[in-house]
């Protein structure tokens, strides 16, 4: 549905000296492994619809940089906060993500986290 999109995103931000610097840890992988995609699928969901919120008081704070394989994932992908969304997806900061919106980020974040993983097993 997104791949050439989404494949292209990864792309762009993996030019980004900052994006490109977060990769997973053992820790993360173990989790992972732990859990299995599909569980890091549900918590992406769970984050997304819950952290990046229309007027988020603690916008551009709210995702930690470590301590979950997705909050990694999206500092990477630049799905961390809705400043971030406008500036990298063009979603604007005032507009309630609609479900499309929901499932691209989830795409996105999964891809990064599927190829990150694959390239360091």
């Amino acid at each position: 549905m997104y791949s050439k999109v989404i494949e292209d995103k990864l792309n762009s931000l993996s030019k980004s000296k900052f994006r490109h610097s977060f990769h997973l840890k053992k820790k993360d992988k173990e989790y992972i492994n732990a859990k299995g995609l599909s569980v890091i699928e549900e918590h992406a969901y769970d984050f997304i619809k819950t952290r990046l919120i229309v007027n988020n008081p603690k916008d551009g704070k709210q995702t930690p940089m470590k301590g979950h394989p997705v909050f990694v994932a999206q500092h990477a992908t630049a799905t961390c906060c809705r400043g971030c969304l406008e500036k990298w997806h063009h979603i604007p900061k005032d507009k309630e993500l609609t479900s499309k919106d929901i499932d691209f980020i989830v795409f996105l974040i999964m891809a990064w986290i599927k190829k990150e993983y694959s390239n360091h097993l």
